[in-house]
């Protein structure tokens, strides 16, 4: 009998099937690794291009410009904090610290517009609204860090912002920073597309400050072209190593 035959037949054709089904499955795992990859690529080229790029001032002409394609910019802004629209983003970690980030519209000086400011972290203790206004920084603020995309998911995990609730008319608290969303609720002229990441500066943040946190970017291709070589070696080690089991199996004895 030839292997071909001996393969689909009767005593192996369930178990030729369910190989030939596990080959498809980890070529397409590898796909999506490669997938992953280009992705990962272009989000370097990207921020690579603009975190060390020239400092843009928030203001004028500059808020017509395409800021969502400049996450990772460095940004200048001045203006004055929204506080009756303050929210708040959980889950965010200082060091081992768990809290909230405190996200501020700032109205930008000499205009009508807003931009939302993530202005730094506050501890889990002071996460009710209640507390946030010993975290206030009234009167005209400059405002130094980066440009972010607005997200409608949490960067990880499939997490969505919840619905507002019965008699909510705005959510307080976020998963992650879906400022269109935020705009729309609050009835706010915000640019909907980006905020603003405030950076440290070389001092401490004073008391009753929100500790603005560092840019976690990594600039890395990670683990994905491994993890595509690894599902396209196992997809060739059954499709070759089957065929061979089989050819030196013996034919099973029927009574």
């Amino acid at each position: 009998m030839s292997l071909a035959r001996k393969l689909f037949s009767r005593q192996w054709l369930l178990a030729t099937l369910l190989a030939l089904i596990a080959v498809g499955v980890m070529v397409r795992l590898g796909f999506w690794q490669l997938d992953r990859l280009a992705v990962r690529r272009e989000f370097n080229a990207r921020a690579t291009a603009w975190v060390d790029g020239p400092e843009l001032t928030l203001q004028g002409a500059a808020l017509a410009e395409d800021l969502y394609n400049m996450e990772y910019r460095p940004v200048r802004v001045r203006g004055e904090y929204l506080f009756e629209a303050q929210v708040a983003l959980r889950n965010q970690q200082l060091g081992t610290q768990l809290g909230v980030t405190l996200l501020t519209p700032l109205r930008i000086e000499g205009s009508d517009a807003l931009v939302l400011v993530a202005r730094g972290w506050i501890p889990q203790a002071d996460a009710g609204r209640e507390a946030w206004p010993a975290y206030d920084q009234p009167g005209v603020q400059e405002v130094v860090g980066v440009l972010r995309r607005s997200r409608a998911e949490a960067d990880f995990g499939p997490l969505l912002n919840p619905t507002l609730m019965p008699g909510e008319d705005r959510l307080l608290e976020w998963v992650s920073v879906n400022v269109e969303r935020m705009a729309a609720e609050g009835g706010l002229p915000m640019l909907t597309d980006v905020y603003v990441q405030a950076l440290p500066a070389g001092d401490r943040p004073g008391a009753g400050e929100p500790i603005p946190l560092a840019l976690d970017l990594e600039i890395s291709e990670g683990s994905h072209a491994g993890y595509a070589g690894q599902w396209f070696t196992f997809a060739t080690i059954l499709l070759l190593g089957y065929p061979f089991y089989v050819s030196r199996a013996e034919p099973r004895e029927t009574e």
